[in-house]
C-alpha cells in the first residue's frame, strides 16, 4: 500500500514538473495586491487590445483566451484565494489556480462547483460538478470511469480514501481522486456597482422611477460579455450617483423576454432612458466599445425635465402647471448641469424644474433676491412665497453633490407641505377665482415694471389679513373695469394685482412712506411705475371700498403722491 502511495506521489510530481503554469497576475499585468477595480481595468484594456474582431492572427487569439482565463480566476474571490494559496507565479510545481495552456499538457486547478481539472491526454481541460460546500482539486489520467479501465489498474480515489480517512474523498466521476476542503460555493463575483436585475427589482427600482440605468443583457457564454461588463463598471464608477447599472442573465430571467430583448451570440447593452419622454424606455447602445463613447451616450440619455429659461423674461407665477412648487437653478453653465438633470428626473412628479445661465451676480433679478454667489437654487412654494434655498453650491464629486441637492429639495418639500395645508384652509372660490401672486424679486418687473400702467399691491402682516386681501383682489381682478397686462400688448389701462408681505419687505415700503406703514396690518397701494407716483388706501378694506378706490385711481379722481425713492424688493 505504501509503495503504491509513494509511486502515485512520484507520478504526480513528475507530471506537475512538466506543466507549464501561466501566472494570471502576469497575464493581466497586475500585482498580487491589486484591487478588483485594478483587475477590471487591466482586463478591459487588454481585451480591447487583443480582441479577435481587431486581431485575426492566431497569437492574438491565444493571448485573448489567456486574458479571459486570467480574469475568470482573479475576478472570482474564491478562485483567486485558492490560486494564491496553491499556485506559484514562477511556474514551479504545485496547484495552479488557473485554466491555462494547450491540449496534451498537465495542469492543476482549484475545484468547487463547475471547476476545472487537468488531463494528460489530448482531451484538454474538463469540468467537475462539485457538490455541497466542498472545494475540490480534481485530477484525471484519462481512460474509462471504471477501475478496470484505468491504465494503472487501481482506483486512486479508493487508495487515498483508505489512507487518509474522511478528509480525502474518493471519486470515480473522472477515474481520479478528490481533495476536499471546507468553504462555501465558488461563484463569480459581480463588479461592485453592477446589480443583478430580476423582474421584481426592475419593476420596483427601475421602471418609471426617474433614474437612468445601464442594463447589460447577457448569457454567461455570450460573446463580449466580460468586455461590456468591464466598460460599464468604468463608466458607472465615473458617474456614480447619477446613473445606476444592472445586468440580466437571459438564461435565468424571463425579464429579457418580457422586455423584448433577444440574444444570439453576443451580449447587448441598453440604457433605460428619459431623454424623449417622462416615461422611461430602453435605448440600445451600438457605439464603440470604450469608456468615453459609452459615457457620452449615457449622459445624453439623462432626464430633461428642467426647462431652460431666460432670466430676464422669466416669471414664476406665469407657470401654474399642476399647482406644484417650483425650483430654479442659477449657474454659469451653458447647458443644464448633470446634477440638476438627475434631480429633475427623481422629483419630476413633485416639482417644476427650471434652470438659467447667468454669469454676473449684479444681474437685477439676483440683486433683488439677495444672491451673491453662484450657483444658487431658488424655490417658490405653492402659496407664491419665494425662498433662496442655497448659494455658492459646491460638491466634491457627482454622488455627494446629488445627495446634497436631494437633501435640499426634500427639506423644501416639507416646507411646501405646510404651505399647502395653510392654503387649503383658505376660502374656496366656486366661481373659479385665482390666487393673487406674491410680489417677488423675480416677478417684480413683470407685475410692476414700466410696462404696467397701474400696479395694485395688497400689503399684509398676518395670515388672516392675507386671506382677506386675496379674496377681495381675486374678485375685483375678474371685473371688466380692469385687466391684467398682456406681454404682447401694453395699454394705458393695463393693471396688475399682487400681494406683498409687509413683515419681510419693509424696505420696499420705505420707498413710499418713511414709517413703512408699520401701523397698518393691511393696506392697499396703487402704484404707477412710469410716473413714480402712488396712492394709498388704509381705511378698512372691504370689497366695495377697494373696488371704489381702484376705479377712482383709474379715472383720475384720486390725488397721487410722488414716491420717496425707487422701490426695491428683496
Amino acid at each position: 500500500m505504501m509503495l503504491r502511495l509513494v509511486f502515485l506521489i512520484s507520478i504526480l510530481l513528475f507530471c506537475s514538473r512538466q506543466a507549464r503554469a501561466i501566472d494570471p497576475y502576469k497575464v493581466l499585468g497586475v500585482d498580487k495586491s491589486a484591487s478588483q477595480r485594478d483587475i477590471q481595468k487591466a482586463f478591459h484594456k487588454l481585451s480591447l487590445q487583443y480582441h479577435p474582431d481587431k486581431n485575426k492572427n492566431k497569437g492574438a487569439q491565444e493571448k485573448f483566451a489567456e486574458i479571459n482565463n486570467a480574469y475568470e480566476i482573479l475576478s472570482d474571490e474564491e478562485k483567486r484565494k485558492n490560486y494564491d494559496l496553491y499556485g506559484d507565479e514562477k511556474g514551479n510545481p504545485g496547484f495552479n489556480g488557473g485554466n491555462f495552456g494547450n491540449e496534451g499538457q498537465t495542469y492543476f486547478t482549484t475545484g468547487g462547483p463547475g471547476s476545472s481539472y487537468f488531463t494528460s491526454n489530448t482531451g484538454g481541460w474538463q469540468t467537475t460538478g462539485g457538490k455541497g460546500n466542498a472545494k475540490t482539486f480534481s485530477f484525471s489520467f484519462g481512460g474509462n470511469s471504471d477501475v478496470s479501465g484505468n491504465p494503472f489498474g487501481f482506483g486512486f480515489g479508493d487508495l487515498f480514501s483508505n489512507a487518509f480517512g474522511s478528509d480525502i474523498k474518493g471519486g470515480n466521476q473522472h477515474d481520479g481522486f478528490t481533495f476536499s476542503s471546507p468553504g462555501g460555493q465558488n461563484s463569480q463575483t459581480s463588479p461592485a456597482n453592477i446589480q443583478d436585475v430580476n423582474l421584481h427589482l426592475f419593476n420596483k427600482q427601475i421602471k418609471d422611477q426617474g433614474m437612468t440605468w445601464v442594463l447589460l443583457f447577457y448569457t454567461p457564454s455570450a460573446k463580449g460579455y466580460h468586455i461590456l461588463e468591464s466598460i460599464v463598471e468604468d463608466v458607472i464608477s465615473s458617474l456614480l450617483g447619477g446613473i445606476k447599472a444592472g445586468k440580466v442573465d437571459c438564461n435565468r430571467q424571463s425579464l429579457c423576454k418580457d422586455l423584448g430583448v433577444s440574444l444570439s451570440k453576443s451580449a447587448r447593452l441598453f440604457i433605460y432612458s428619459y431623454k424623449s419622454s417622462e416615461r422611461g424606455s430602453l435605448v440600445e447602445y451600438s457605439g464603440n466599445l470604450d469608456e468615453r463613447s459609452l459615457k457620452s451616450f449615457c449622459l445624453d440619455q439623462l432626464p430633461r425635465f428642467s426647462r431652460r429659461i431666460e432670466l430676464d423674461q422669466f416669471d414664476f407665477s406665469s407657470d401654474s402647471l399642476g399647482n406644484l412648487p417650483k425650483l430654479l437653478l442659477l449657474s454659469t453653465k451653458k447647458d443644464t448641469p448633470v446634477m440638476w438633470r438627475v434631480i429633475s428626473g427623481l422629483y419630476r412628479k413633485r416639482f417644476l424644474f427650471y434652470d438659467a445661465e447667468v454669469h454676473d451676480v449684479s444681474h437685477p433679478a439676483l440683486r433683488r433676491l439677495g444672491i451673491q454667489k453662484l450657483p444658487s437654487v431658488v424655490g417658490q412654494l405653492v402659496d407664491g412665497e419665494i425662498n433662496v434655498l442655497k448659494q455658492g453650491i459646491t460638491a466634491k464629486d457627482l454622488k455627494s453633490g446629488i445627495e446634497d441637492l436631494k437633501t435640499l429639495v426634500e427639506s423644501f418639500e416639507k416646507k411646501n407641505t405646510k404651505a399647502t395645508l395653510n392654503k387649503a384652509k383658505k376660502p374656496f372660490d366656486n366661481e373659479g377665482g385665482r390666487n393673487i401672486p406674491l410680489l417677488t424679486a423675480l416677478n417684480f418687473d413683470n407685475l410692476c415694471g414700466d410696462n404696467t400702467a397701474l400696479c395694485i399691491i395688497g400689503v399684509f402682516r398676518s395670515s388672516k389679513a392675507r386671506e382677506k386681501l386675496e379674496t377681495i383682489l381675486s374678485e375685483i381682478s375678474r371685473k371688466t373695469l380692469v385687466r391684467r397686462p398682456n406681454h404682447a400688448q401694453t395699454s394705458r389701462d393695463s393693471i396688475s394685482y399682487s400681494m406683498l408681505d409687509g413683515n419681510k419687505q419693509s424696505s420696499f415700503l420705505y420707498a413710499f412712506d418713511k414709517s413703512g406703514f408699520k401701523a397698518s396690518d393691511t393696506l392697499l397701494l396703487a402704484y404707477k411705475p412710469k410716473k413714480g407716483k402712488i396712492a394709498v388706501l388704509t381705511d378698512e378694506l372691504t370689497l366695495e371700498a377697494v373696488e371704489k378706490f381702484v376705479s377712482s385711481v383709474l379715472s383720475g379722481d384720486v390725488q397721487l403722491s410722488k414716491i420717496r425713492q425707487q422701490p426695491v424688493i428683496r
